[in-house]
């Protein structure tokens, strides 16, 4: 099945218009695909539209299914059991080699057919590759300056590659080992590039990828350039550091340089993201940072072929849709394969090409300037002139059109686990449910209808789960105490329109007893929009306690949304200053059913970090993102537009951006 999939992938340049044409074809949950352009192809990759829809819908169907299954499931530390997955490095006569894993892609040419490695493979350079079997061609490697008395110091296991039209765009290199740190430096310098894209994590799976070039912080000497630390953010899918580098000559000290690493911490080893998302913000930021005057962008994974591969050449897809309203992977794929072999490693990775340019054809950069935020407004709400707006109800229909994925709700739809859920519609996904400790000899006693759910700067920031059941509570407090819990986020009242809508898990006073935890009531305060509660968590067995704070909102009717905008960040705000406090461990947040009011808290806490930090949002893509990790979240049209209307209300209030006080 996964070979068949890639080799039925036409070899043709696909028009935007094609494009159109299968997203109007195709039914609301099928994926929209690209149409070959040409109409003298040969008879093996003419397709009709539908039927190429269908083999690109099952292709990217099965890297959602394959990520799924490898995307690490989450254990409660007590119960966490390591497993080790195939990682795709083969022991060779005591080195490693890269498993090239080239089923699937057997159509594409592995490399030039007229490069040599002659360089690559000299006795001196061979220990300077990370993989025997990963060399650059003489033709297009990228040559140091020669060091007297050294010799072979002019190699460096790195090649030139184009981009869509700039010749020698990029540098695609292996992750520096600790004796070719110096020369990475030294080859940054040289090639006065400004931008390192980094694709791989130090460690992966226990295996080392790539030997940390660059200190933690102050400065460190690299042979003979001087790297130090001006400053370093950390975002949830990527990293961004600043170094200013400075090259130490013998006749003296050179003009410093501001060298900018931004490293993508969330692509696993051969396999692909969670989501196209995060890669496009992450290129987006890349062309941004990168002067017009500087020299190649560095990239780097481990080997330097598979995730640097699929980088480079998502971006000059792009730019090519953008010249040409076409893209043409295959052949791009195969012309970058002549300057460095095996770019593109996996079926997975060259699949995922397609996925994020479906991605950006479909909703393109939904990214804003607050500066832009009320005239965006005025147009979403605008309803004189329908030909030329993005409306409201359209940009949010977009969303309603998300396949819900009920193939990944094994677990929740199990028939021990369904009386557990509050409503049948939404329950967790399997890859990020939250996952209990099981109780000795009680089967299925792991589950709860809760998922892990990213912030704007950590994974997993948020557990987004259902108001509690009468029979469910024991699990709520468990899963509190498992996962360290110092916040939980009320959205409902424990009643609305007569009906129960979360059943009362803590105390009017002094204190109960659910299952083996006790919570006691320290404190209950009513502020304006919200009451704070202090709860003493009590572990029975080992008599162990935890302060847990409950912020319980008032005035969000079930259907509807609050009256005004500044209750829901006081309360945003409230709770970062209880995080911070307490170490920024996961905040439970639950309404009714755990997806609508608790999934626009979730996305308005996010896209408000991002304004305060960057002066940015983009509430369509954090809508999108958090509706992939658990279906409905910020369920009606209202709710959308409220998460508008409050970030224009935020920056009225803080209009300098200040940090919450």
């Amino acid at each position: 099945m996964k070979g068949a999939c890639l080799l039925a992938l036409p070899h043709d340049p696909f028009t935007i218009t094609s494009l159109r044409s299968a997203l109007s074809a195709g039914g609301k949950d099928s994926r929209p695909v690209l149409s070959s352009a040409r109409t003298n192809t040969s008879h093996a990759h003419r397709c009709d539209v539908r039927i190429l829809s269908h083999m690109l819908s099952s292709c990217l169907n099965l890297v959602f299914f394959i990520s799924f299954r490898l995307k690490n499931q989450r254990k409660a530390v007590i119960t966490a059991v390591d497993k080790k997955v195939p990682n795709g490095i083969l022991e060779e006569q005591g080195k490693r080699s890269l498993d090239l894993l080239r089923t699937s892609l057997v159509s594409l040419p592995g490399g030039s057919t007229q490069g040599t490695c002659e360089e690559a493979n000299k006795e001196e350079n061979k220990e300077k590759n990370r993989y025997p079997n990963i060399l650059p061609y003489d033709h297009s490697r990228v040559i140091l300056t020669q060091m007297d008395g050294v010799p072979c110091s002019d190699y460096i296991n790195a090649s030139y590659i184009d981009g869509y039209t700039d010749k020698n765009k990029f540098i695609a290199a292996q992750g520096p080992k600790q004796d070719t740190a110096a020369d990475f430096w030294r080859m940054i310098w040289e090639q006065k590039s400004a931008t390192i894209v980094m694709l791989t994590n130090l460690k992966e799976r226990k295996e080392d990828k790539c030997y940390q070039y660059w200190p933690d912080q102050g400065c460190w000497t690299y042979g003979n350039v001087r790297v130090a630390v001006e400053d370093f953010t950390v975002l949830v899918d990527y990293t961004i550091r600043k170094f200013c580098v400075q090259y130490q000559a013998s006749d003296g000290t050179k003009t410093p340089r501001l060298v900018t690493q931004l490293h993508f911490t969330s692509w696993p080893d051969f396999g692909v993201p969670f989501s196209p998302i995060g890669m496009l913000k992450f290129l987006k930021k890349v062309k941004q940072v990168n002067p017009s005057y500087a020299g190649p962008i560095v990239v780097h994974c481990s080997a330097g072929v598979g995730r640097t591969g699929t980088f480079i050449v998502i971006d000059g897809m792009i730019d090519m849709m953008y010249a040409e309203k076409k893209v043409d992977v295959f052949g791009f794929v195969s012309r970058i394969r002549e300057q460095r072999s095996q770019l593109i490693q996996t079926d997975l990775q060259y699949s995922f090409i397609y996925q994020a340019l479906l991605e950006y054809f479909l909703y393109g950069d939904t990214e804003l300037d607050v500066s832009s935020l009320e005239g965006h407004l005025d147009k979403l709400h605008n309803t004189s002139a329908p030909l030329d707006r993005v409306g409201l109800e359209e940009e949010f229909k977009k969303l309603t059109n998300m396949r819900i994925m009920k193939e990944n709700m094994r677990m929740g739809n199990l028939p021990a686990n369904m009386k557990k859920n509050r409503v049948l519609q939404i329950i967790p996904y399997d890859f990020n449910r939250v996952i209990l400790s099981m109780k000795r000899g009680q089967e299925f006693t792991d589950y709860i209808n809760a998922s892990f759910i990213d912030g704007y700067r950590q994974k997993d920031y948020f557990i987004a789960t259902q108001g509690p059941l009468v029979h469910t509570v024991d699990d709520f407090w468990r899963m509190v105490w498992e996962w360290k819990c110092h916040s939980i986020v009320m959205l409902t009242e424990l009643q609305e329109r007569d009906q129960d809508k979360c059943f009362q898990y803590w105390p009017t006073e002094d204190l109960v007893t659910y299952g083996d935890f006790t919570v006691e009531m320290k404190g209950d305060t009513l502020c304006d929009t919200f009451s704070l509660r202090d709860l003493l968590l009590t572990y029975g067995p080992e008599k162990q306690t935890r302060l847990v704070r409950h912020f319980h909102f008032h005035g969000w009717p079930e259907i509807g949304i609050p009256a005004e905008g500044k209750g829901m960040i006081d309360i945003i705000a409230a709770v970062q200053k209880q995080q911070q406090q307490s170490g920024n461990h996961p905040i439970a947040v639950h309404c009714s059913a755990g997806a609508g009011r608790t999934g626009t808290f979730i996305a308005l806490s996010n896209i408000l970090e991002r304004v305060k930090a960057e002066g940015l949002l983009d509430v369509f893509q954090t809508v999108k993102s958090l509706r992939m990790q658990r279906p409905h979240m910020v369920q009606t049209v209202e709710q959308y537009d409220f998460c508008y209307r409050v970030v224009q209300d935020f920056v009225d209030i803080f209009s300098d951006y200040a940090n919450f006080k």
